[in-house]
């Protein structure tokens, strides 16, 4: 049997390395390793496929699973002697192609197809369709269902938004700034710059998991919370009023921090623009921690520099990394942030919950968990 540190080269060197052969996939149905991970499943309150898979055209037996993820490695082979894990380099990205893979566990890519041309079922470990927007529509016409990790990452993210709102309010920034030079000016300014989130009100756009998490953390902290969604107006008690995507401006222009938690689709890519800044009050904040894309990056320094809008918390940016020299970087009322909100000490169980559970439910032809809607592309 080879040790996880042969298996973690041949993963770097993209070796397609083989863990060993099949024993039976009854082993999978309840195996240890799925019991340590699974309650995260059931408390993260992820959604069923409209379909059983073992119903959909095309699917076939489990018996070779390929994944990018190194850590995932000796969990699936715990969980899943019956199954062949074969380890490629991340995103498709392949030298060659390797045949016979049912399922890919991991980060998309434009050649996933190409270098694995037998999958009927793409795990994503990330949120969004990422890096499978380019081979969306050659998955959808192949029959190739797609889950992801929404709702897995929504927590840790909605504490990112709320810490960085945090942040803002109470000008952590400047006084991080005057410990690092030695100055003590707890008097020195008008109410030392200093404000409550109490009574605020907070815009989540995108009431989906992130939002809803965002929302629930703010209404904790007394701000009153009103959010909008693409397709229906219902949302939890804590939110005061849920508009539909039409009312964006109307609802901007009220808020005090307004947090982008939408995907990225072409609804919202560039969404956040000069129109959009111009409609925020001048002393509101910006947060986002959906997808650099969906902000015309061009505008939103354009508004900043202008007193626009008060401040802007970014976990996610266009381009990424930033430039060196962008003016973003330097801008003081601007928290810039390498793209972490989703990490976290809890992350991997639950990927790994989530990723061993719906591979069980694969082999005996159930429901997959948090399966994408390739049309709509999330």
């Amino acid at each position: 049997m080879r040790t996880l540190r042969q298996f973690a080269v041949a993963l770097v060197l993209g070796a397609g390395a083989l863990l060993p052969p099949p024993a039976s996939a009854q082993e999978l149905i309840d195996c240890p390793v799925c019991e340590r991970f699974g309650p995260f499943v059931e408390e993260l309150n992820l959604s069923e496929g409209p379909v059983p898979v073992g119903e959909r055209p095309g699917w076939v037996e489990l018996e070779r699973v390929a994944t990018d993820i190194q850590p995932l490695i000796a969990p699936l082979h715990e969980a899943s002697p019956a199954i062949e894990v074969v380890a490629v380099r991340p995103r498709g990205k392949q030298d060659e192609a390797v045949p016979g893979v049912q399922a890919y566990l991991g980060l998309c890519g434009r050649r996933l197809l190409e270098t694995l041309p037998d999958l009927r079922w793409v795990g994503l470990v990330s949120a969004g369709l990422d890096g499978c927007d380019p081979i969306a529509d050659e998955l959808l016409e192949q029959g190739v269902v797609v889950t992801n990790m929404r709702r897995v990452h929504a927590r840790q993210i909605a504490e990112h938004a709320i810490a960085m709102t945090l942040s803002f309010v109470r000008d952590l920034q400047r006084y991080a700034g005057e410990q690092a030079s030695g100055d003590w000016t707890r008097f020195g300014t008008a109410n030392a710059g200093l404000e409550q989130v109490e009574d605020k009100t907070m815009l989540v756009v995108g009431l989906g998991g992130i939002g809803t998490e965002t929302a629930r953390r703010a209404h904790a902290l007394d701000m009153r919370v009103v959010a909008t969604r693409n397709s229906r107006r219902e949302g939890p008690e804590y939110v005061d009023y849920v508009g539909l995507s039409h009312e964006l401006l109307e609802l901007a222009a009220e808020a005090d921090v307004i947090v982008n938690a939408t995907p990225l689709t072409p609804d919202t890519r560039g969404l956040f623009d000069a129109e959009y800044f111009r409609t925020m009050k001048e002393s509101a904040y910006f947060i986002n921690v959906g997808r650099g894309e969906s902000v015309a990056t061009e505008d939103l320094v354009a508004a900043l520099e202008a007193g626009e809008l008060a401040g802007a918390g970014l976990d996610v940016t266009d381009p990424e990394p930033l430039p060196s020299g962008h003016p973003l970087w330097s801008m003081p009322n601007v928290i810039l942030m390498p793209h972490v909100g989703a990490s976290s000490d809890q992350l991997f169980p639950r990927i790994a919950g989530v990723m061993l559970e719906n591979v069980r439910r694969y082999v005996s032809g159930a429901r997959l968990l948090n399966e994408v809607n390739l049309a709509r592309g999330y």
